[in-house]
């Protein structure tokens, strides 16, 4: 049995065991009949042209985890921003974990999916926004389908949350390959503020694939910060769907940072419904091995006086493959539209790979729009002139790596986050930094 007839025979134990609302029944089951008509994913398709997933797919995945397996706090430390104030939202395969947690009620919801859906006093925003903005692809419907776990966030007018929220799901190696499809909601209502930390990590050398989806609603005048952390171990696949719908004056921006795993799909869809509407999407990525890391995002303007703003980096040593994908589309309404994309590259070994197609698509005449990509090797001069200088060859090359990825940091506006990636990239580069973001 392949992975798409067991994952289709796993959906009716499913329907069998899972107690829903009836909204929630009827959308499962018409994702899971997209599912299955589309099936997975092909490098026939345009978008995943340069992606395959035949490597992962092939894995005996199980579907439902056989029995929980507890963590303590200090095995799972490092993997916290553990320097600042924070709420917690902790997963282990695919399961709550109470003790590792740190949720509440007070003013605002920051607890768990299954309880939204299951309780009548989220019903109503439950059917206002759940699935709403998902795409109906194969894999975002897969997750649809399957979803039971995962943060719901509901923020409400007018309030700053004070404390950043992380949301963290580790795989323990408890089963010898785990599929998991977590699915996050956060809504955050008029003038409302809320920063967010996401991870994914596997604690040991087992195969998992995590088909995740996050839905976002930037409601007027809302800020949301959030900050994806991608640094797994190298039998660890994730596909990240985000779906982030803004309305009038809203500022939503998204910064992923990409060190690790097998393979890393990141789709990143913002649709904005409204005027001075503010989007960003920034990423950096190093990897090497035979590592794969494939950022897919779209920006779609509507509405006149709106920004995007999109700049990726991207590090490639080794057999390493990166692909950018980048979609900015401006409808005939949306003009004084500011848009502006690119993704800048450095090959560090002639077995990497960079396959980059940003793209604009504009019907509007009134706009400012620029793109562009560059794909190229560090600059053999400025190597010279810092060794010139008494600077290590190695330490040369990652101060110049490390200019080249600083102005994606320069806009992340929680600073225990740019120390952190500072080690990171550090480590990624194999050399200590001696100074801070």
């Amino acid at each position: 049995m392949d992975l798409k007839d067991k994952l289709i025979t796993s959906f009716m134990a499913l329907e069998d065991r899972v107690d829903v609302e009836n909204y929630v029944h009827d959308v499962r089951s018409e994702a899971i009949k997209i599912f299955e008509d589309k099936g997975f994913p092909t490098k026939k398709e345009e978008a995943w042209k340069y992606t395959s997933l035949k490597s992962i797919l092939k894995e005996d995945y199980s579907v439902f985890p056989k029995a929980e397996n507890a963590l303590e706090y200090n095995d799972v430390k490092k993997y916290f921003i553990h320097d600042i104030d924070s709420y917690k939202i902790v997963f282990i395969d695919g399961k709550y974990s109470s003790h590792l947690s740190q949720t509440t009620h007070d003013g605002m919801d920051i607890c768990l999916m299954s309880a939204a859906i299951a309780k009548p006093k989220y019903r109503l925003v439950i059917e206002n926004y759940f699935n709403k903005i998902a795409s109906k692809d194969s894999l975002s419907s897969l997750n649809t389908a399957f979803s039971q776990e995962g943060a719901f966030i509901h923020i409400p007018k007018n309030k700053l949350v004070e404390k950043p929220i992380q949301i963290l799901h580790f795989s323990t190696g408890n089963e010898s390959a785990i599929m998991l499809q977590p699915r996050n909601l956060i809504v955050v209502d008029e003038n409302s503020h809320v920063q967010i930390i996401e991870r994914h990590q596997s604690l040991n050398n087992n195969p998992v694939l995590t088909n995740s989806v996050t839905e976002i609603f930037a409601n007027k005048r809302a800020i949301v910060d959030y900050y994806k952390i991608q640094n797994d171990t190298q039998n660890a696949s994730l596909i990240d769907n985000t779906f982030i719908k803004q309305k009038q004056e809203s500022v939503a921006s998204v910064h992923t940072f990409s060190f690790g795993g097998k393979l890393t799909r990141n789709n990143l869809n913002f649709y904005q419904q409204g005027e001075r509407i503010d989007s960003t999407l920034k990423g950096v990525t190093i990897i090497g091995d035979k590592q794969h890391v494939d950022h897919n995002t779209m920006v779609h303007h509507t509405e006149p006086n709106c920004e995007s703003h999109q700049d990726y980096k991207g590090i490639f040593g080794d057999s390493a493959t990166g692909v950018f994908n980048g979609q900015v589309l401006v409808e005939k309404e949306a003009q004084k539209t500011n848009a502006f994309q690119a993704n800048n590259n450095i090959l560090l070994s002639d077995k990497a790979t960079i396959n980059t197609k940003p793209q604009l698509e504009i019907f509007a005449d009134d706009v400012k729009c620029s793109h562009g990509c560059t794909i190229g090797q560090l600059d053999e001069s400025a190597m010279f002139y810092m060794q010139s200088r008494g600077i290590p060859h190695k330490e040369a090359r990652a101060l110049l790596m490390y200019a080249f990825s600083n102005n994606v940091l320069s806009s992340v506006k929680i600073p225990e986050i740019k120390q952190r990636i500072n080690k990171l990239i550090a480590n990624k580069l194999g050399v200590r930094i001696g100074f801070d973001l």
